[in-house]
């Protein structure tokens, strides 16, 4: 099992906009991918920044790689976050879970 986490921010301005892009745009495309075992997007306010961390849970690698591309270290953006995003991180992280409780 693969827990795969990204960060972006964008302006408090911009941050209920993005939410609402997330769950409508992003989350169906991540739900679509077999091998997706479950979703999270959280958000932290931090004066006027919004924090966006994704944890995605999937079931191996080819099922991040069949997400994310040949490169499963690399983050996966739409054009949609041009809109919103202050920067784009190049890179997602991967874990192997190595113990389930």
């Amino acid at each position: 099992m693969i827990i795969r986490t990204w960060h972006g921010r964008t302006t408090l301005a911009d941050a209920n906009a993005y939410k609402t892009f997330m769950k409508e745009r992003a989350a169906p495309d991540y739900g679509s991918v077999k091998g997706l075992k479950q979703l999270f997007f959280t958000r932290r306010d931090e004066g006027e920044i919004a924090h966006f961390l994704l944890i995605t849970v999937w079931d191996n690698m080819d099922a991040v790689k069949a997400f994310a591309g040949d490169d499963p270290e690399r983050a996966k953006y739409y054009p949609e976050d041009d809109q919103y995003l202050l920067e784009k991180e190049d890179c997602s992280l991967n874990h192997r879970v190595f113990f389930e409780g």
